[in-house]
């Protein structure tokens, strides 16, 4: 079976302060891609079976606390990831919360540039 999500994009307005921002939440440096009309911090995927994402520097893309929220993973424990959500100067809207028996946990974050993401994590 495919995944119904193809990709993602999380816009930015500060590509550097975003692209510290998500390399120090995920703990692994995005890998940049500019062209002439956008820039690009890509989150590791498995390219197989994997959904791919990105931060986006575009011209008309605006971040935003409304409409979509893409959720990230968290591993097994998303607790280190809210740590250094803090750490590299994000929010915290919703805290860790269980989603029900064997289900997992989220947590709500708001980014550097304003933009409103979801963690998800087995404990």
């Amino acid at each position: 079976m495919t995944s119904t999500i193809q990709n993602f994009q999380i816009p930015v307005l500060d590509y550097d302060r975003s692209h510290r921002f998500y390399s120090t939440l995920m703990d692994y440096e995005l890998q940049t891609m500019e062209a002439s009309d956008f820039k690009l911090g890509v989150f590791q995927f498995d390219q197989d079976k994997g959904v791919g994402g990105c931060i986006i520097k575009s011209e008309g893309l605006e971040p935003s606390k409304h409409g979509t929220m893409v959720y990230l993973h968290a591993g097994r424990d998303l607790q280190p990831y809210l740590d250094r959500c803090m750490k590299a100067g994000g929010n915290i809207f919703a805290e860790k919360t269980p989603l029900g028996p064997q289900m997992g946990f989220y947590a709500i974050i708001e980014d550097t540039e304003g933009n409103r993401v979801g963690l998800y994590s087995d404990q």
